[in-house]
Parts: C-alpha cells; structure tokens; sequence
C-alpha cells in the first residue's frame, strides 16, 4: 500500500548549522503517527519542513506521490495537507462558529469578488459553511458553547476549536502541533479522544507532541528525532523498548514518563 506522506531525505541548513539531516519516514492513509524528541530534536523545523512554512535544505516531501516541499504554504493546504497552530490561527473577537465558517473559505471555489457582491455561488458557499460549521463543532462537542466568544474559552476548548477550524479546510492529513500543550490531565484525556474521533472520521494525523503518556496512548507509530536526526521508528511498544530513545531522553527536561 502506497503511503499517503513521505519524508524523503530531509534536511535544512541554516548556515552552518545542520537542524534535520536525511530524514525519512512514510505516514499510512487514516494513521496516527507522533513525532517526538527531546528539546533541540529538530521536531518543529521538520513539522515547518512538512507543511511548506520552511524551505527544505536537501530532500522532498511528497503527498500521493506528488513532491509538495516549498510550494507556497496555502497552495499545500488546498492540496489536503493542513497544519494546525496552537492559537495563532484563532480570531479571538468572534465566536466560535464565525471561526470555523470563516476557515471554509479555503476551499471555496467563489472569488473574493463573488462574496463582496453576494453572487449566488457565494451565497450557496456560505450556506454549505455554516452547516458544515455546525457539524463539525457538534462532532467536537462545541455546539453547546457555538455562540461564546473564542477570548472567553479554557485551553482545553481553545485546543479544540483549533482542531475544528483545521477540519474545516477539508484535510486529507492534518498536522497537530503540540495539541496537548499546556493542559490538567482531564483536558487531555478529552483532546486524545477527540483526535482519535478525528481519525475515525477518515482524516490521518502527524503530530508532534511532548506528553509522553497522551503519545503512547494515541499514537499507532511514533518517529524519534534526537539532535537533528531520526534514531527511532516503530509502534509505541517499540519505542518503550528502544535503548537509544532511553538514552536519549535521560537527563532531558523532557517529562519521558512511559518511556
């Protein structure tokens, strides 16, 4: 079965300084595959690499056989690849259904025009958004706070909205970043349940994420980078095990609990 996403030999340069080296690795249609690593791992380079916000070094990255790697970020997310932030994507003065409808317009096919003049194709488009709004947020259990200003929600729902107005874009996969950041342990035990119903509804996920306990429990397949390079690749009862993930997390501030 051919994947999905692949990572190619990957690498990114600044200067002298070498972030990724040759790192490759493959995502199946409807996985949920981790990236992990200690501070300085070279994780969020690699996460930029992937959704085309940094410019590879060396290598590709290809979606359904496609090479996607520095294409214009937004051309990469109407492609089907789409990166979530952990709240810079969120307006904070408009309600949590104006978030999402406002995030369909990504694969809208009316123009800026269209919606200005309030075409019918607009008009059709805005009406498919906000049910489609609407059905995502009762997916995600939002629809009871649709109507509560993003400013005014815990980091718990703020997480889920953000997950919410990446489902809105339509995606093939979706790029999580760092969704357990920052949460009591109710809060992630909810969002685990919610990315794994994300999956269920047939989108595949690649995250990169720090809470070991919630990556175990979540991930079918986990890559470890330590400085830069790929040193791991396997389910999480493989990493457990792996002598080279031990090593290289004793001694890290990293909270390595489970491995």
């Amino acid at each position: 079965m051919s994947a999905l996403l692949e990572v190619n030999n990957v690498t990114k340069k600044f200067g002298g300084l070498t972030a990724n080296k040759d790192i490759s690795f493959s995502v199946q249609e409807k996985e949920i595959l981790s990236v992990i690593g200690p501070n300085g791992a070279g994780k969020s380079t690699l996460f930029k690499m992937i959704s085309s916000f940094l410019r590879t070094t060396s290598g590709e990255v290809l979606f359904k056989g496609e090479r996607i790697s520095n294409l214009a970020p937004h051309i990469v997310a109407r492609k089907g690849v789409v990166r979530t932030f952990q709240e810079t994507t969120i307006f904070k003065s408009m309600t949590v259904r104006e978030n999402v409808v406002i995030a369909h317009h990504l694969r809208s096919k009316t123009n800026l025009l269209g919606f200005y003049v309030g075409s019918r194709k607009a008009h059709a488009d805005e009406v498919e958004f906000r049910r489609s709004a609407d059905e995502i947020l009762e997916f995600l259990n939002l629809d009871e706070i649709s109507g509560e200003l993003a400013s005014n929600l815990p980091q718990g729902h703020l997480r889920a909205l953000g997950i919410a107005i990446g489902l809105a874009t339509d995606p093939k996969i979706l790029l999580l970043d760092e969704p357990f950041a920052g949460m009591n342990h109710d809060e992630t035990m909810r969002t685990v349940e919610l990315v794994s119903g994300v999956r269920d509804r047939g989108v595949t996920v690649l995250l990169v994420e720090h809470d070991m306990p919630a990556v175990m429990k979540i991930s079918d397949r986990i890559v470890v980078l330590n400085f830069g390079e790929k040193i791991a690749e396997g389910t999480p009862q493989q990493i457990q095990q792996n002598e080279q993930v031990i090593e290289a997390y004793l001694g890290s501030e990293d909270d390595a609990i489970g491995l």
